[in-house]
């Protein structure tokens, strides 16, 4: 999204002038159930637009606190002049930094045309346009991140539809044309500016029609349009299901119009439905400077007030746990839960005056608990938060499993965060990493009643080819640099020994050995290994397949990793 875009749709610059934020009533209860798990944690909101620029911008240090899910960044060749900015950020010559902090890319191929709204010039130079991109992509050897091509964006304010014909049809020419020469790479859209039925409907049939329905799902949620995600969703899912086509990942993006982008309760309001909807992915609009993920760093890599609730979000594991707003707008917040620190993270906001946060599901904490209460501000794009400011921390008794906490003085456009701990026996540090919370590629999270916190990854295989083969990444936080015991939890129902190969923060390669388990699915079995970790962040890759690694060899799956 850019600044400029704000001529595209009439309906679209009014919302800003019409919809700007309020002040809700006060004294609203968000209502969170520790003991409702939902989903794994997987950060599914924490990704951008144009969010990475070349030479290392933003620094990695910034990104892995937030554990990065998606990018979309624009294509190799960018010709893009966001908001007369020099052309920058090209998918592939960012995609060594993306992959350093577990990030996936989705490349958007209108970008290589250097005006917004687009500028048509002909079939010829869009198709020839479109075989640079893809050969570029394809030479690229040791990018293996590259998660879709999205065709468009936002067709229904920029195909020029008087020289390029009907859009559904151009769609289904550029899609068999990238197949000609990838037949691997999902391909992403439609990529509306907001959910449209009827566009939605008519583009559906044609892609089921021609064989070019696409792997990922896209439209845009901008505008004050937060509490309509539910609604879209699910208007999605039935006519998907109408058409009888199989489930696709949802991605939304572009979220937060420009009054929005840089307020943490808004932000939070985004997070929270994204969470509950179910949406693969979503990424922050772009409006104003690339390279900054969209206005989370400043001066240097300081941190902005909205930085410290994606921190916040990425320190989350285990699983995403029921929140209940009390009403679709206003406060609102996403909360996890994670089992083996028996920690609950709450994250909230969109409201003013004193409101309460009540949890339940609360059993497991023991009869006291810790409550830490803090909060962040909307500092704006330019001025850097330095920390959170602590508003509390108190010792709560639990009630019948349950305790409500009073939030006093709340401002709109804040977050706040609570956390939740037993008041005795806290882990120093996380420990263990579940491998459905992990950065996942071309794999699958499953479930199992014997894994970990339920959940695991498998179906990972490898061809040798970088675009499909699987890998997990593991962002790990540790508190001194040292050799760690990684003991890893994980099924072969091969009935001979299987490998991946395991290497962490870009270095060399090494051999991790599966010895046959009891089955598919079966947890309860462990492998042992050393790392050397400094202080700080890590990222730690197992594979079946991966650039600069040779392969595994059978199958494994992944329940778990283990740090001590």
């Amino acid at each position: 999204m850019a600044l400029r875009r704000l001529g595209i749709t009439g309906i679209v610059v009014a919302m800003t002038a019409l919809l700007a934020p309020s002040a809700h009533a006060a004294g609203h209860t968000l209502a969170v159930d520790v003991g409702s798990p939902f989903r794994p944690v997987t950060h599914v909101a924490s990704g951008g637009l144009y969010a990475l620029a070349e030479n290392g911008r933003p620094a990695d240090s910034t990104l892995l606190p937030i554990k990065m899910n998606t990018l979309t960044q624009p294509p190799p060749g960018v010709g893009q002049k966001p908001n007369g900015q020099p052309p920058g950020g090209d998918g592939l010559l960012v995609a060594p930094q993306a992959d350093r902090v577990g990030a996936g890319e989705v490349i958007r191929m209108p970008d290589i045309y250097p005006d917004f709204p687009y500028k048509w010039v002909s079939w010829d130079d869009w198709l020839a346009k479109v075989d640079t991109m893809v050969s570029r992509r394809l030479a690229a050897g040791s990018v293996s991140n590259v998660a879709a091509w999205e065709i468009w964006n936002e067709p229904d304010g920029t195909w020029n539809t008087a020289a390029a014909g009907d859009f559904n049809a151009g769609w289904t020419r550029t899609v068999q044309r990238i197949r000609t020469r990838d037949t691997v790479t999902p391909v992403a859209g439609p990529g509306y500016s907001h959910w449209d039925a009827t566009r939605m409907r008519a583009f559906l049939v044609n892609a089921k029609n021609t064989n070019t329905v696409p792997d990922v799902v896209v439209w845009h949620e901008l505008g004050h349009t937060s509490g309509s995600v539910a609604a879209d969703v699910a208007a999605y899912r039935s006519l998907e299901s109408s058409l009888g086509i199989s489930p696709r990942p949802i991605f939304i993006n572009e979220y937060a119009w420009t009054d929005e982008v840089d307020v943490p309760g808004r932000v939070a309001n985004y997070i929270a439905k994204f969470e509950r909807a179910g949406v693969w992915a979503a990424d922050r609009a772009f409006w104003y400077e690339y390279g900054t993920v969209n206005g989370l760093v400043v001066n240097n890599n300081q941190p902005t007030g909205t930085w410290w609730l994606y921190k916040w979000y990425g320190d989350m594991a285990g699983s995403m746990v029921t929140t209940t707003p009390p009403a679709q707008t206003g406060l609102d917040g996403f909360a996890a839960y994670d089992p083996t620190r028996r920690r609950a993270d709450v994250v909230f906001g969109d409201e003013a005056g004193t409101n309460s946060v009540r949890v339940s599901g609360l059993g497991a904490m023991g009869g006291t608990v810790r409550v830490t209460l803090e909060s962040t501000p909307a500092s704006g794009r330019f001025t850097a938060v330095a920390a959170p400011t602590t508003i509390s921390d108190s010792t709560y008794t639990v009630s019948n499993g349950q305790i409500t906490v009073s939030v006093p003085n709340m401002s709109a456009t804040s977050a706040y965060h609570l956390v939740v701990q037993p008041t005795g026996g806290v882990p120093a540090y996380q420990q263990r990493y579940e491998a459905e919370n992990a950065s996942v590629f071309r794999a699958q999270r499953l479930s199992s009643s014997s894994a970990s916190n339920g959940g695991y990854v498998g179906r990972i295989d490898n061809s040798g080819d970088p675009r499909s083969d699987s890998y997990v990444d593991f962002v790990v936080n540790v508190p001194e640099t040292r050799t760690y015991t990684m003991t890893i939890g994980y099924a072969n129902g091969t009935g001979a020994v299987a490998t991946q190969g395991l290497a962490y923060n870009g270095g060399s390669w090494s051999t991790v050995s599966y010895p046959p388990t009891a089955g598919w699915g079966k947890f309860g079995a462990t492998t042992t290994t050393t790392v050397n970790l400094h202080t700080g962040y890590n990222v730690i890759r197992l594979a079946k397949g991966a650039p600069y690694f040779a392969g595994g060899t059978g199958y494994a799956e992944l329940d778990y990793i283990q740090l001590n």
